[in-house]
């Protein structure tokens, strides 16, 4: 029986999560607040997730001066 992701995980790996890990020099829950942001804006019209987030990613990055 193959184990579970979780017993595989070093209980001590201090690293961060995937989730937080910075994306370019944005961090990536940032990018979800603004994607959702940008969802709720259209009146949380479906279908254009990726576009909210390369969207979100982009107007996070040109805010912190990260490259594109």
């Amino acid at each position: 029986m193959a184990k579970s992701r979780k017993s595989d995980a070093d209980p001590n790996d201090r690293r961060p999560s995937r989730r937080s890990r910075p994306t370019n020099g944005v961090n990536r829950g940032e990018i979800a607040r603004r994607a959702y942001a940008l969802y709720l804006g259209r009146g949380c019209e479906h279908g254009h997730d990726l576009d909210d987030w390369l969207r979100a990613e982009r107007e996070l990055k040109q805010m912190t001066g990260s490259a594109v």
